[in-house]
């Protein structure tokens, strides 16, 4: 009896087949070995799975080498389970996101993906930032991690990769994020060949996650977060998710609520750090260039208060002109609107009738105006820097709120809505300092009233919303000390 001894994998005890012999003086030759579509391909350097079988003999067996594993015995399935789960999904709300215009197909797929880079002689670290607010908070971090290994910086929606290009190409490969398809997955880290993963904020994708698993690919997160609304949403689905979590190798999270809630959701306590949010460290401190310019040309009197209301949501032009409506008379008071998303502009626009746009220098109207619509993109620290006050969008409806730190970092008072929960630790850490004003929509246009007519209070708020920023400066350099030591340096 021959048996196929796959001592390099783990719970495989091998494969009997008859040795009874045949003419002549040599036993008949052995079946081919499984295929074990289970194992990743191509094994990582060191690593002894899927490099060799071994026919041993005890007694009346022999021992023999045998040929190691070919690129086509490794292949696994073109679709597994999960796949299809997302085939599933994607059916059924095919309805909804058609209706998106997105780019980059074939970057989504991996199937536009430059050659594999020869290996270097640092490590390789993949850090996934999915959009604009995630590209933007990993500026300090990058340069601290890439004292110590190679950087690949990655994203998902066209917004995040084109601001990831506008700040990094110079320095670092930028690839988009694959989709969570398992073949997709695999040709993106074919491509790429990380040593490790930092994901930033959270971003948990089961395929990936189980991929680099398989490769021996430390995965982890910086800046995490789990906001009220992922939690629940994640503890109803921990059976699937929970594997995912229990996998990471080091999670740098913003405050103990979240390290409460990875441990929750099965991530080894010891793997947990507190690091402090990095948004601190990315919210850039000085006046911008180009202010005056932009004020010049849209027409804004520097002698009229501003309101600068940035990342605005649906609903929210309308509720802040009708509140400078009430709380202030005739058109004294001025107020610029920057939508969150480009889709919008015109949607803001209809709301702020007769507002001049930045997309349109040569519209002026006859009579000072007193509605402004920033739709572009890249200037809303320039309309900060314009603001006697700031507030900041998303926050009075049903969407999750937005970066208070940007004005914040600024010195200018800044006022907000109930509605906070994807900016929770950073609004609680300003709130503790007295750096920022909580308001609703009942209260919204007294409280601006209040501010515009106390100047010595916006100074005031001002200055501690800088202080709170220096203050809490930091927590990149502690994520990218996580991050090294998960490749060992």
């Amino acid at each position: 009896m021959y048996i196929i001894d796959n001592g390099s994998v783990p719970g495989n005890p091998g494969t009997e087949i008859d040795a009874a012999p045949t003419r002549g003086p040599h036993p008949r030759r052995p079946r081919p070995a499984p295929r074990h579509s289970h194992l990743p391909f191509p094994a990582r350097a060191g690593s002894s799975v899927g490099q060799s079988i071994r026919l041993t003999r005890e007694g009346s067996r022999v021992r023999v080498p045998a040929r190691p594993f070919t690129r086509h015995q490794a292949r696994r399935p073109p679709l597994n389970a999960i796949d299809l789960a997302y085939l599933l999904v994607a059916g059924a709300t095919a309805p909804w996101w058609a209706r998106k215009t997105r780019g980059g197909w074939r970057e989504r797929f991996a199937l536009d993906l430059p050659p594999p880079p020869p290996n270097a002689p640092r490590p390789r670290v993949l850090v996934h930032a999915v959009s604009v607010g995630e590209v933007n908070a990993v500026r300090e971090f990058l340069p601290l991690l890439a004292e110590r290994a190679e950087v690949v910086v990655a994203a998902s929606t066209d917004t995040g990769i084109a601001r990831a290009r506008e700040l990094f190409a110079d320095r670092h490969p930028v690839v988009r994020y694959p989709l969570d398809a398992s073949g997709a997955v695999r040709r993106f880290l074919d491509a790429v060949r990380p040593n490790a993963v930092a994901l930033v904020e959270l971003e948990l994708w089961p395929n990936f996650v189980r991929e680099c698993a398989r490769r021996s690919i430390p995965i982890g997160v910086v800046n995490g977060r789990l906001s009220d609304r992922s939690f629940r949403g994640y503890r109803r689905i921990r059976p699937f998710i929970g594997p995912c979590f229990r996998s990471l190798a080091f999670a740098g999270v913003q405050d103990e609520t979240y390290a409460e809630r990875f441990r929750a959701m099965g991530t080894p306590p010891d793997r947990v750090h507190v690091t402090g949010a990095m948004k601190f460290d990315s919210a850039r401190v000085g006046e911008p260039e180009g202010a005056d310019a932009l004020a010049r040309e849209m027409g804004i009197d520097r002698a009229r208060p501003l309101i600068v209301a940035g990342s605005t949501g649906p609903g929210e032009e309308a509720l802040l002109r009708s509140a400078c409506e009430r709380a202030f008379h005739g058109d004294h008071v001025q107020l610029l609107c920057a939508p969150r998303k480009p889709e919008r502009f015109d949607e803001a626009a209809a709301a702020l009738p007769g507002c001049v746009r930045r997309s349109q220098p040569g519209a002026r109207p006859p009579t000072p105006p007193r509605w402004f619509l920033l739709d572009t993109i890249g200037e809303l620290r320039s309309a900060y820097a314009l603001a006697d006050l700031v507030v900041v969008g998303r926050s009075f409806f049903d969407l999750y709120g937005s970066d208070p730190l940007e004005p914040a970092a600024l010195g200018r008072p800044v006022l907000i809505g109930p509605r906070v929960d994807d900016f929770r630790s950073v609004v609680e850490t300003l709130e503790h300092a007295g750096a920022i004003v909580r308001t609703d929509r009942e209260r919204l246009g007294t409280d601006l009233a209040a501010l515009l007519n106390d100047a010595e209070r916006r100074a005031e708020l001002g200055r501690r919303a800088l202080a709170c920023v220096e203050a809490n400066r930091g927590a990149s350099r502690r994520n990218a000390g996580l991050v090294a030591a998960a490749v060992g340096v």
